[in-house]
Order: structure tokens, then sequence, then C-alpha cells
């Protein structure tokens, strides 16, 4: 799954911009990351939702647990 992140942060992201400075290039890196990567783009390993829909489901399926325990 890193190399899937890693090949699909430089074909989509990186490849595409041009940056002035390191630093800028970092935090745009982190709201790629952030804004598109974690909460708009769709995951085939989690099932086409998003890294946050999966979280969410997986925090609730394990208090749902907890509480029938």
């Amino acid at each position: 799954m890193q190399e899937s992140f890693w090949s699909t942060l430089k074909t989509e992201f990186y490849d595409r911009r041009r940056w002035a400075t390191r630093h800028e290039a970092i935090r745009a890196t982190g709201r790629w990351i952030e804004d598109f990567y974690n909460r708009a783009r769709l995951h085939s390993a989690l099932g086409y939702t998003t890294p946050v829909e999966h979280e969410q489901f997986l925090t609730t399926k394990d208090h749902q647990t907890a509480q029938a325990a």
C-alpha cells in the first residue's frame, strides 16, 4: 500500500506542479494529502471509501462491539 501511495503522490501531484521554495512544496503536499487524498479520493483497498470514511466506520464498529460486550 505504501508503494501505491507514493506512486499516486508522484503522478497525481508532484509531476503536475512547480514550487518556488522547498517550504512551499512541503505545505502544498500536506494540504493535498489532507484535503484530497484522505477526504475525497476513493481507495479500492478500503472498499472504495475514503480513508476518513473507513476510519469512521471502523471506529463506529469498534464502539458497537464494545457496547455489545
